[in-house]
Parts: C-alpha cells; sequence; structure tokens
C-alpha cells in the first residue's frame, strides 16, 4: 500500500488536489492510505513554502501546483 499525503491548508487548490489524488487512485485501482496534512508546522517542518505538495511514501513529489490526474497517476506507477 502507497502512502500518498497531501500538504496544504485548505484552500480550493488544497482540496482540488486532494481531488485529483482520489481520482489518480480510483483509475490506477491500487490500494492507498491517503492522508490530508494541514498543520502549518508540520507543513513548514519539511520544507514546504508553498502549498498544495504532494508526498508519496514519504518522498517529496509536487510542490505549490495542483498536479493533474495523469501526472499523479504517472508519479504513482513510477
Amino acid at each position: 500500500m502507497v502512502t500518498i499525503e497531501v500538504l496544504g491548508t485548505g484552500c480550493p487548490k488544497c482540496r482540488r488536489t486532494i481531488r485529483n489524488v482520489e481520482e489518480a487512485v480510483k483509475e490506477l485501482k491500487i490500494q492507498a492510505d491517503i492522508r490530508k496534512v494541514d498543520d502549518i508546522t508540520e507543513i513548514m517542518s519539511r520544507g514546504v513554502m508553498l502549498t498544495p505538495a504532494v508526498f508519496i511514501d514519504g518522498e517529496e513529489k509536487v510542490v505549490g501546483r495542483v498536479p493533474c490526474v495523469e501526472e499523479l497517476k504517472e508519479l504513482l506507477q513510477g
């Protein structure tokens, strides 16, 4: 199972990122633990200064923009 974390404070871009992550996981038919991290202290402790950010299995993949579903699928398959 893959762990996907979406870091953000709850802005529209963060919510859209979560929806895109959920759609990518659904389309790939994989099991994933999707977590929303909205604690600003934790976000900053990871060195993220722009949100949303996506971490897959603890590794930073996207920062400061909303990744599309296709990009997320590629990241999850790679």
